[in-house]
């Protein structure tokens, strides 16, 4: 007559572990659009800071490139050292959300949404 009490608490643990995880991810977001990754191009000549979710922060140009008659090659470098540090952040993005989904017990490489 009680059997479906124990399928009950096993939910009622799942449940928990879901909203644990809903927590963590929150927490993970908020964290992401605080750490900070540089990415570079031109041997630094031009840097571009943007956040571990890809977002753009700043971009640090050493005034020597300003040549009007290389604008295209300027032009590369600013997309070159942004599209270096959107990789690298994606690259950190994936690694804290490997720590958080070891730490819950899932599958190595198991894709979560951002």
């Amino acid at each position: 007559m009680f059997k479906g009490l124990g399928q009950l608490g096993d939910m009622s643990k799942m449940m928990k572990a879901a909203q644990e995880m809903q927590t963590k991810m929150a927490d993970l977001q908020e964290e992401m659009q605080n750490i900070t990754i540089t990415g570079e191009s031109g041997a630094g000549l031009v840097k571009a800071v943007c956040s571990a979710k890809g977002e753009l922060k700043s971009l640090d140009i050493d005034p020597s490139i300003f040549n009007s008659d290389e604008k295209e090659v300027v032009e590369d470098l600013i997309l070159a050292a942004i599209k270096d540090a959107q990789a690298k952040a994606n690259e950190k993005a994936q690694e804290e959300m490997g720590k958080l989904t070891e730490g819950m017990g899932l599958p190595e490489g198991m894709k979560l949404p951002f």
